[in-house]
């Protein structure tokens, strides 16, 4: 057995150490290949989530619109927004729905406005709303088009997505 001199013994301990710091080349595939995995399925779980927001997204849209065009109904019929003898009473448009109407019974011509802003449809993307102008990516539907075959008219009934994706339950969106 031989005696090293205290620095000799030193040096020894701090080489060994020094090959022993980093990771070998197996160490650091195998904790790819785990983060790998962990990513694949995490992926899309975190699709479904940014799925469920947005179908969410599209419910309250509906929703707002359905019920401004409900309160605009209900203001033409208790004749406080003025419409022809003929009409149906619904709105012409979803932009009016923002833009606001004159209050007839009000006698400072207050504006009825049903909608801060109408909201876009979140299931269609950027390029194909910018296409649609009026009705910011809704499909409308007038009084006289029979539900299941919707076409737009003079007035606004009811508003469907013009999405031809299908939700998480199975319904397309065009029939929420």
């Amino acid at each position: 057995m031989r005696l090293l001199s205290p620095c000799a013994a030193k040096r020894c301990r701090t080489a060994r150490a020094g090959r022993r710091s980093g990771f070998t080349l197996v160490e650091l595939m195998v904790s790819l290949a785990i983060i790998a995995i962990m990513a694949s399925v995490a992926t899309p779980m975190v699709q479904v989530t940014l799925q469920r927001q947005k179908e969410q997204q599209l419910r309250e849209g509906l929703r707002e619109i359905r019920r401004a065009i409900d309160g605009y109904k209900k203001a033409a019929d208790d004749g406080r927004i003025k419409k022809n003898a003929d009409a149906s009473g619904y709105p012409p448009n979803l932009q009016i729905l923002a833009e606001g109407v004159q209050d007839i019974k009000d006698p400072k011509r207050k504006v009825l406005r049903f909608l801060r802003r109408v909201p876009p449809d979140p299931m269609l993307k950027l390029q194909q709303i910018a296409g649609v102008s009026a009705g910011i990516g809704w499909g409308l539907r007038s009084y006289d088009s029979p539900p299941e075959s919707p076409r737009s008219g003079q007035d606004v009934y009811d508003v469907y997505s013009l999405s031809t994706q299908t939700g998480i339950n199975g319904v397309p969106y065009a029939q929420w």
